[in-house]
């Protein structure tokens, strides 16, 4: 009995289908595996984890992976994913400025206006002046509150700024309830002497004043065009609990505009189309249509997007030791997002949403870069690997061990890098195409949107669903359900939003509404799959009318996703299409469809690669 493997090599993991084939030509599925791809897919690092991957498929086998007779790998392009803003302005705070702040922890309530003073020159205030008191940590709380209670007495204070995290100590102390400010920790920054807004909103309650450029006018007395300046100080403050603005004469607020930049769209047929990407991802798209075959996609110079566009195509030659010139874009998804852009020099490493276009991108070489896995893996196993088929046929040919598929069939393969679809009719013609984006720009977007420091995190977010710990012995569902647990829950997780793995409860470090997660995850996922499976479907339906499509199957890692086949099905059900998730084999679920197919077209095939 030979044993051929098939291996697929996709963004995220590697998947391996053993097969044997008897001397009468008949074909039994041995064993299957999936492990994390290693390095970018269809680079020679790749060779690695397909290595572990064929071991571990073959000691379910009690063989070694020198016992195979022939290993025939995917054809397929690798695909990067990043980031275009439309609009970044970087507000340079210095000491002549105004200056945001969101602290977590406040107390009292309220606004105040007054001049800002250290408490170490409390003695040097004057009788009739409001003043906003600045200690630094080096001063006690127990010290702040006396000599505040002290000074109160012949002076007139209105707030108070403090760099420790002890706002609430402090104003148990006080005899007089005033809103502080806490957790500034470059207090250093602040010019003693000028002029301050503060204001702590109520519980449950956001900011309004300092959330508004003209509430921060009327407070500061700004004209028109200091009130234009403050306007990104603004925008970082909505939604917060508390904030601090600082104004001095003659403040000098710096505003660098980065060009968003334009995409030059070059068709095979020589037409090229040029969009500025600040007109957002709809039009990119729609011109991207409008195009037909792309040859290639460059970006404008000394831009956003031409800056990564071309960090895209120089990382793709250096890993695959291409010249310069030889790596095109073939083909790009755009998404529209928000981004928080850094405020530089502010108190606290403040933060203002701006609007920006996620884009992911189909890279191809000129060599073949699964020949050069190929080559190496052979050298390297000594046994002979051939590159056998493109990925989306195959996968079509593996969807179709699915129970309950019949021809004419239809497959989306949905991956971590891209998008594939395909078609096979009664006569055997396939029909295909690959998009770019898929699970990894989902993950991208969820992490930029939430502000989240992990990838790791946002990539737990996009797979689970949450929930929040509301006692020690009950947590509230995404859906509104209860959930009672029988013993106690972790008490660190109490009053946290968590995600709700199959065996444990994580805690999502930053402070981010449950709701913001569900909307953002779920915008996330339409935005990707959704439109990325209608565009894929439109290319490969008979006259690219997609009611003309009887039946899909959706295979791929993403398509084991908690909601997102669900997204689809919903979608589709508008064209009165059968769609659901692949079960590979009977056993696999939608995953290992280009492995078994790659085994599978070996029998149908002439065997003339081995």
């Amino acid at each position: 009995m030979k044993l051929i493997a098939g291996v697929d090599i996709g963004n995220s993991t590697t998947e391996v289908c053993v097969g044997g084939v008897a001397s009468d030509g008949t074909l039994e599925f041995l064993s299957s595996v999936s492990r994390f791809t290693t390095g970018t897919k269809g680079t020679v690092d790749n060779v690695a984890g397909i290595k572990t991957a064929l071991e571990m498929a073959m000691e379910k086998l009690n063989r070694p992976v020198g016992d195979l007779s022939l290993i025939r790998i995917n054809e397929a392009a690798p695909v990067i994913g990043d980031t275009a803003m439309e609009t970044i302005t970087e507000t340079i705070i210095t000491d002549s400025s105004m200056i945001g702040h969101n602290p977590s922890t406040p107390a009292g309530a309220g606004t105040a206006v007054g001049e800002l003073l250290s408490i170490r020159h409390l003695g040097q205030g004057d009788t009739g002046t409001p003043y906003i008191v600045v200690a630094d940590r080096s001063v006690t709380y127990e010290a702040v509150a006396e000599l505040l209670n002290k000074a109160m007495e012949r002076m007139q204070i209105v707030g108070v700024i403090l760099q420790a995290d002890e706002a609430v100590l402090v104003e148990n102390r006080l005899k007089k309830k005033i809103p502080i400010i806490d957790e500034v920790r470059n207090v250093d920054m602040i010019p003693e002497h000028k002029m301050a807004a503060i204001e702590v909103a109520l519980t449950g309650d956001s900011v309004r004043m300092l959330s508004n450029p003209y509430g921060i006018a009327t407070l500061l007395d700004l004209d028109a065009e200091d009130t234009k300046a403050v306007t990104p100080i603004a925008k970082s403050l909505i939604g917060k609990s508390s904030a601090v603005v600082i104004k001095t004469p003659h403040g000098n607020v710096k505003e660098n505009v980065l060009p968003a930049g334009e995409i030059t769209i070059v068709s095979k047929d020589g037409n090229r189309r040029t969009i500025n990407i600040d007109e957002g991802a709809v039009p990119i798209m729609n011109l991207l249509e409008e195009s037909g075959e792309i040859q290639d996609m460059v970006g404008e110079a000394e831009t956003n997007v031409g800056n990564m566009l071309s960090g895209i195509k120089n990382n793709m030659e250096n890993l695959t030791s291409e010249q310069t010139g030889s790596v095109h874009i073939t083909d790009i998804l755009a998404v529209d997002t928000l981004a928080p852009v850094l405020i530089s020099g502010a108190l606290a490493g403040e933060t203002c949403m701006e609007k920006a276009v996620g884009i992911a991108a189909m890279v191809k070489t000129k060599q073949l870069p699964m020949e050069r896995i190929a080559q190496v893996l052979t050298e390297q196993i000594h046994v002979s690997v051939k590159v056998a088929g493109v990925e989306a046929v195959m996968a079509t040919l593996g969807a179709m061990t699915t129970p309950g598929t019949t021809l004419p069939l239809a497959i989306l393969d949905l991956g971590g890098g891209s998008t594939d679809a395909a078609m096979i009719d009664e006569t055997g013609t396939v029909r295909m195409t690959h998009k770019a984006g898929a699970g990894e720009l989902v993950s991208m977007l969820i992490q930029i949107e939430l502000g989240l420091h992990s990838r790791t995190t946002a990539e737990e977010i996009k797979k689970y669903p949450v929930g929040r710990v509301e006692s020690l012995f009950h947590m509230r569902l995404e859906n509104g359900g209860m959930h009672f647990f029988e013993e106690a829950i972790d008490p660190r997780l109490f009053g946290s939003v968590v995600l709700i793995e199959p065996h444990d409860l994580i805690k999502i470090e930053e402070n981010v509404a449950m709701e913001k997660i569900i909307q953002v995850r779920k915008e996330a996922k339409q935005k990707v799959f959704v439109r990325n499976a209608l565009r894929a479907l439109r290319e490969i339906a008979p006259e690219h009318n997609i009611k003309k499509i009887p039946n899909i199957v959706l295979v791929g890692g993403s398509a084991e996703d908690f909601e997102v086949p669900e997204m689809l099905m919903e979608e589709l059900a508008k064209y009165k299409i059968v769609c659901g998730r692949g079960n590979i084999r009977r056993t696999e679920g939608p995953r290992n469809a280009v492995a078994t197919g790659l085994v599978l077209s070996y029998i149908g095939g002439k065997h003339d690669d081995e």
